[in-house]
C-alpha cells in the first residue's frame, strides 16, 4: 500500500488541543470502565470482546495519568512563595499555625491553606471628604460628606473637621481572626475619638491647635485599637481642614477681623507700656539713687565739718592766741587767691600808695 494512501478504515487523527486532549482522556476512561472499547480484531475487522486482558491495560494507563495528575498537584499545592512585604498566615485545618516571612515556603498539601497578608502597603480612611485623582495635585471631593465633618464643640459651635487615617498591619493574625471589618471598625473608633476631643474644646481652641488636637488624637485611637485587637497601629492622623459651617461664614469672618484688631491695639499698647514704663521706673530709680547719694554726702560733710570743729574747739581751749592765728592766716590763703584787688589802709595815711603786684593775680593799689 503506497505511504499517502488512507487505510480503509479511514486516518486515526490526534488531539489537536488541550480541550480536545481532556475530552479524549475522559472519554477513554468512561469507554475503559463501561468495557466499550473498539479495537480491530484479528483480521482487521470487528471489535475484542471485553473481556480480554487489553482492557486491564487501557485501565492501568488511565491510572497512571489520574496519578501523575494528582501528583503533580500535589508537589503544586506543597510549595508557595511569600513576596516582600507580605506574610504567610498558614491554617492547619482551619486553625492559626504558624505566620511565615518572606522567601520560597512549603506547607502540607490540603492539610494546610495559605492566607498572604499585606503589611508594608499604607491603608487609609478618610472623614468629610474622598480623594478622586490622587497624585501631586490631588483632587477632593467634599460634596455629600457633611454629616462625617460636623461636629458640636465645647462650647456649643459647630464646627467642620476634615480629617485623615493612615495605618499598616502590624499584626496580621489579629488583622484577619480577631476583628471581621478591620476598616469599619477603624472608622468608627476614629470617629469616636475625634468627637470626643473636640466635643471638650472651644471653638477657638480648636481652631488655633491642630497639631496637637491631632497627636491626642492618634495616641488615643492607637489605645483602642490595641483594645480590639484589630492588628494595625497608626501612620499618621491629620487634621486636613478646620472651618466653621458656611451659612455661618461671614459672621465668623467678621468675629476673627475684630478679634484680629483687639489683638493688633492689645499688642500696641503692650510695646508702649513695655517702652515706657521701664524708662520711668529707671528714671525714678536713679532720682532715689542720688538723692540717698546726696543725703549720706551732706551727712558725712557735716560730720567731717562737726569733727573738725570739736577738734578746734579743743585746741583754742589749749592756746587761744597761736589757736586764733593760725585760723586767722588759713582763712586769708582760702580769700587771699580769690580776691582781684588788695587795699592796704592805714590810719595815719590820707592819701592811698600804690603796691608793687607781684603775684599777677590781683592789683594793690595801696600800701602801708
Amino acid at each position: 500500500m503506497p505511504m499517502n494512501e488512507q487505510p480503509p478504515w479511514g486516518q486515526k487523527k490526534g488531539p489537536s488541543s488541550p480541550e480536545e486532549l481532556l475530552a479524549a482522556l475522559i472519554q477513554k476512561i468512561r469507554d475503559a470502565f463501561a468495557g466499550r472499547e473498539q479495537e480491530p480484531g484479528p483480521d482487521g475487522e470487528g471489535t475484542r470482546p471485553p473481556g480480554e486482558p487489553h482492557f486491564f491495560a487501557n485501565i492501568g494507563k488511565v491510572a497512571l495519568v489520574v496519578v501523575a495528575v494528582l501528583l503533580f498537584q500535589l508537589v503544586y499545592s506543597s510549595f508557595y512563595t511569600i513576596e516582600p512585604g507580605e506574610r504567610g498566615i498558614i491554617l492547619r485545618f482551619g486553625k492559626y499555625a504558624r505566620t511565615t516571612m518572606p522567601g520560597l515556603r512549603f506547607k502540607l498539601p490540603y492539610i494546610e491553606d495559605l492566607i498572604k497578608v499585606d503589611v508594608e502597603t499604607v491603608r487609609k480612611e478618610e472623614f468629610g471628604f474622598r480623594t478622586r485623582l490622587p497624585g501631586k495635585n490631588s483632587v477632593f471631593d467634599r460634596r455629600g460628606f457633611d454629616m462625617e465633618s460636623l461636629m458640636l464643640t465645647g462650647d456649643k459651635n459647630v464646627i467642620n473637621v476634615a480629617w485623615i487615617v493612615q495605618y499598616k498591619v502590624s499584626d496580621p493574625v489579629n488583622f484577619l481572626f480577631k476583628v471581621r471589618n478591620v476598616p469599619q471598625a477603624v472608622r468608627d473608633a476614629s470617629e469616636m475619638v475625634t468627637r470626643r476631643i473636640v466635643g471638650n474644646m472651644d471653638f477657638d481652641y480648636v481652631l488655633g491647635n491642630r497639631e496637637m488636637l491631632a497627636g491626642e488624637a492618634k495616641r488615643e485611637l492607637q489605645a483602642k485599637l490595641n483594645y480590639l485587637q484589630c492588628g494595625v497601629y497608626i501612620v499618621t492622623l491629620q487634621l486636613q481642614d478646620i472651618n466653621p459651617p458656611d451659612p455661618v461664614k461671614p459672621a465668623f469672618n467678621e468675629v476673627n477681623e475684630a478679634d484680629q484688631d483687639m489683638k493688633r491695639l492689645v499688642n500696641e499698647a503692650e510695646e508702649t507700656y513695655n517702652r515706657v514704663i521701664p524708662k520711668a521706673r529707671g528714671s525714678a530709680k536713679q532720682i532715689v539713687e542720688e538723692a540717698h547719694g546726696y543725703a549720706v554726702q551732706r551727712i558725712n560733710r557735716a560730720m567731717g565739718e562737726t569733727n573738725r570743729f570739736s577738734a578746734i574747739a579743743d585746741q583754742y581751749v589749749k592756746a587761744k592766741d597761736v589757736t586764733r592765728r593760725r585760723m586767722y592766716l588759713e582763712t586769708m590763703e582760702q580769700v587771699l587767691p580769690e580776691v582781684q584787688h588788695i587795699y592796704v589802709m592805714d590810719k595815719k595815711q590820707q592819701t592811698m600808695l600804690p603796691f608793687l603786684n607781684l603775684t599777677g593775680k590781683g592789683r594793690v593799689t595801696e600800701s602801708k
